[in-house]
């Protein structure tokens, strides 16, 4: 089975230009480079509403096509207990107004062959240029008049309440809400989050305050990027946008920069679910783009973390091959609050040497001075980087909207380039030390605590305890006591009686199982129907409405393939092996008593399992995990090398039903490096709908 898991997530898985040169030119030699270039950057058309918008437009006859940004410049807000009612209004706007229906307006849009969008800072539009002042006008009246019903209000509470429970056991959904939290505390507009009891909090008339207090042409920018001229874009503003009434705004107070912590420590958050660790070193910055420090920090940022060139890629993926990839960020706010993160998710037996090597690199930009040819390659990489930009329209329109909202001289992008090629090994060295505070950060660490804790605490840091909602706790308890004479031998038997017995186990010789599949972050839905035979044939197939079967794997009990895309690739040896060593349908029949060793008591997401550590016949070994209270297996941990990387796949079961008298599960998540996949069962039989066929 492992075999077939494995191969599931395997298939779910500058321009060169030639010149004409003169002979004579010495080619051993590299050209010097020449000064900086002066960017030339045609300023958009500005004007201004009565009612305070001001609007930006940077015309483009290239396409015909001309898109709207409505950008409502609101200071960050603190919601408190009723935290999401931004969220919830978001998910409510543009769709309707007072005078048109939901229906008919997403209609309109769809035929018109335009996108809209909105949120509770803005919106956006794009449409061909002929359809673009009825485009306009519903993009006005859904902003002024939206449609805010008690009926849709209900239905998106009800959505962001599903997505929470969606998000329980996510890993990076805790990483992220307990990151920002910690940095910048649960009570800042930073740090807040939404919760089930703040959502439940929520009531329909909160959501209509928030749009009257928030939502107004006060602050607000529209920026126009297209194929439209200014007389037709001043008309079509003034006309639809230029009715929209000022609002009487509550003051607000501007977001405040959030103490580091005294000393570096471990803020170390337990989800027994996790195959990995994800790991951040943050500290709190006070950087804004208009600090003479700000072009030397994002080179400085980009020769630490900024791409594949980085320090900590090379180190911690390249040299350590600990992760897919390590980066870091450093932000920049008109308030001067933000963040410095680095950050990578790594296998569970190095979390500890990842953070040592984390630590290293960091204090390494500190206090060496980087190489002049890696700081030279940064520059050339950047100035490439903002070059290509510069074609794209909607870069000139930000520049511009940049410039207005943070305070920007307005020569700031003219001056771009000869500002990032200003930047020396001194001014890297320097910087690095100023907002990479390596000595006052929260290295902030979810994983498996009962997996990488042991390992943390040698290195020797202060170890602080949170909950996925970032609430400090004590240190869990990673394991219980084993009762008395109890061994793997016992664990498994208890399993085996638990699903019907010896008996009825060993009389089912063939099974066929059809499960829709899930695959997080892909649009499609396979189907797969999985069928075996005793004692180690196996039959996969995979198919997607309107494709056919797109992929098909095969074992007939001596050799097999995997077919997929037309494409036919026979099993390779080390397979044939693993799956000729199967000795029957259900595994715990057939464990060598010698080769089993109950490890531990742990709890797995609230239940209390047995952990036993099964070893094969070539020395590898993997982890099986049985509930406690019913014997069913819950969970199998395996770790394999592919491409030269370590994989730890993990198998969730539950939902366990009968099948001719057999308890099997009926759902199957399989999380192996960044891949999720969730089998929701359909149909299951045994001792029937299988041949030898199947298996060819």
């Amino acid at each position: 089975m492992k075999t077939i898991q494995n191969k599931i997530v395997a298939f779910i898985l500058l321009t060169f230009v030639s010149f004409g040169v003169n002979a004579q030119i010495d080619r051993s030699q590299m050209p010097e480079g020449g000064p900086a270039p002066k960017i030339s950057i045609d300023d958009p058309t500005e004007w201004e509403l009565k009612n305070g918008i001001k609007v930006l437009l940077v015309e483009n006859n290239k396409l015909p096509r001309v898109s709207y940004s409505l950008s409502i410049d609101n200071k960050p807000l603190v919601e408190g207990d009723k935290a999401g009612t931004a969220s919830i209004l978001s998910a409510m706007l543009g769709n309707g107004t007072t005078s048109i229906s939901k229906e008919d307006f997403n209609e309109e849009v769809d035929f018109l062959g335009a996108t809209m969008s909105f949120g509770s800072s803005g919106g956006f539009a794009s449409t061909l240029s002929k359809y673009s002042d009825r485009i306009v006008e519903l993009m006005a009246d859904a902003a002024m008049n939206p449609l805010l019903t008690e009926e849709e209000f209900n239905k998106e509470k009800d959505k962001v309440i599903e997505g929470f429970k969606a998000d329980e056991k996510s890993v990076d959904a805790a990483a992220g809400r307990v990151g920002s939290a910690l940095a910048y505390g649960k009570d800042h507009a930073y740090g807040e989050f939404a919760t089930v009891e703040t959502v439940n909090n929520i009531q329909f008339q909160d959501v209509l305050d928030l749009y009257k207090k928030r939502y107004a042409p006060n602050n607000a920018y529209i920026v126009i990027v297209g194929d439209i001229d200014e007389k037709t874009a001043k008309k079509q503003v003034k006309e639809h946008f230029g009715k929209w009434a000022k609002v009487d705004l509550p003051e607000v107070a501007s977001p405040a920069l959030t103490s580091n912590v005294d000393q570096t420590q471990i803020n170390f958050i337990d989800m027994p679910n996790a195959v990995q660790s994800n790991i951040a070193i943050t500290n709190n910055v006070d950087l804004k783009m208009n600090d003479e420090d700000y072009h030397a920090a994002l080179i400085t940022n980009n020769i630490l973390g900024g791409g594949g060139e980085g320090y900590l890629f090379k180190n911690l993926r390249e040299d350590k091959g600990y992760t897919y990839g390590a980066y870091s960020s450093l932000g920049a706010s008109r308030y001067g609050v933000s963040r410095f993160n680095a950050s990578a998710k790594v296998r569970n037996e190095v979390t500890d040497s990842a953070v040592v090597e984390f630590v290293k690199e960091i204090k390494r930009i500190r206090t060496e001075p980087v190489d002049p040819q890696t700081l030279k390659d940064a520059k050339a990489k950047y100035v490439g980087n903002f070059v290509m930009a510069l074609e794209r329209p909607q870069t000139i329109a930000n520049y511009a909207l940049n410039i207005k909202r943070n305070n920007l001289p307005e020569d700031f992008y003219e001056d771009y380039l000869e500002n990032i090629n200003e930047v020396s090994v001194e001014d890297v060295q320097r910087v690095a030390q100023k907002y990479f505070d390596i000595d006052n950060s929260r290295i902030i660490i979810v994983g498996k605590g009962s997996d990488v804790v042991p390992a943390l605490e040698r290195l020797n840091m202060p170890i602080k305890y949170y909950t996925k909602y970032a609430e400090a706790t004590e240190k869990p308890v990673f394991s219980k006591p084993l009762p008395a004479d109890l061994t793997a031998a016992d664990v498994l038997k208890k399993y085996v009686d638990a699903i019907g017995g010896e008996a009825k186990l060993k009389a089912i010789k063939t099974t066929m199982t059809k499960a829709n599949v899930t695959i997080q972050g892909m649009p499609f839905k396979p189907v797969a129907t999985i069928k075996r035979m005793a004692p180690n044939k196996m039959s996969m197939e995979m198919e997607i409405e309107g494709m056919g079967t797109v992929m098909a794997q095969k074992f007939d009990g001596s050799t097999g393939y995997m077919e997929q895309q037309g494409q036919r690739r026979v099993m390779p040896e080390n397979e044939i092996n693993d799956s000729k060593a199967q000795k029957g349908l259900f595994p715990e029949l057939y464990m060598d008593a010698a080769k089993v060793e109950l490890e531990s008591l742990v709890d797995v997401e609230g239940t209390d399992a047995y952990k036993v550590k099964v070893t094969k016949d070539d020395g590898k070994t993997s982890y099986r995990f049985y509930a406690a209270d019913t014997g069913y297996l819950i969970r199998t941990e395996e770790t394999t090398e592919q491409s030269g990387q370590s994989i730890t796949s993990v198998t969730e079961y539950g939902d366990y039903k009968e099948v001719d008298g057999v308890m099997m599960a009926m759902t199957t998540k399989i999380t192996a490096g960044p891949q999720v996949l969730t089998f929701e069962t359909t149909e299951s039989k045994t001792n029937e709908g299988v041949t030898e066929a199947d298996f060819n």
